[in-house]
């Protein structure tokens, strides 16, 4: 569900300009996330906050490490990414408006943004709970900080609808391939989970 927004949001992030109109030069702008009329997404390593009618964004972070995979909470207050701060990626949050970003993982390995549920937790993959090299689901609750590993052995990436009946999820992260038509079994493919 997150790639078909993705997939859908990214020609459009392509003909925004993030630069003064004076320097008005082409980017490369990737893992967009869109919440009503704004959109959030990575350029030059950074996040930037634009709305989806265009014109000039606003750049979000300005640390050497690279932010992505932003994800905007269900009331569109915070923005939930990764970032390499302090060695492996973890799971930050900041307010939408911008300002100084909250560490909220401490996984010591890769933690990844998957999304957020409809109840305000943030989704991030992790490979810490797994016994196989496999990556699994974390809800972590940002005023408690209670986590909850979903009970499947393989999710990459995952979002929940908004009734919180069904879940889509991919048992693989992407592969970094887009081979036509490959049905092997790295193959990316959407599952669907219902209550």
């Amino acid at each position: 569900m997150r790639f078909l927004i993705q997939a859908c949001v990214f020609a459009w992030i392509c003909s925004i300009s993030v630069f003064a109109a004076e320097r008005a030069e082409r980017g490369y702008f990737r893992y967009p996330a869109v919440h009503g009329e704004t959109v959030v997404f990575t350029a030059e390593g950074d996040l930037w906050r634009g709305s989806i009618e265009g014109g000039v964004a606003q750049r979000l972070t300005t640390h050497p490490a690279t932010e992505a995979h932003a994800a905007i909470s269900p009331d569109g207050k915070l923005v939930a990414f990764t970032a390499e701060y302090e060695g492996p990626a973890e799971v930050y949050t900041m307010p939408l408006s911008g300002g100084v970003p909250t560490r909220v993982t401490f996984e010591g390995s890769r933690a990844a943004v998957a999304g957020w549920t409809p109840d305000g937790k943030v989704l991030f993959a992790t490979r810490r709970h797994s016994t196989l090299p496999n990556d699994q689901l974390v809800a972590v609750d940002l005023k408690s900080g209670a986590r909850t590993v979903l009970p499947l052995a393989q999710a990459a990436d995952g979002t929940l609808s908004p009734d919180g009946k069904t879940f889509f999820f991919t048992r693989l992260p992407f592969q970094g391939s887009s081979t036509k038509r490959y049905k092997g079994g790295t193959a990316q493919s959407v599952c669907r989970l219902e209550e």
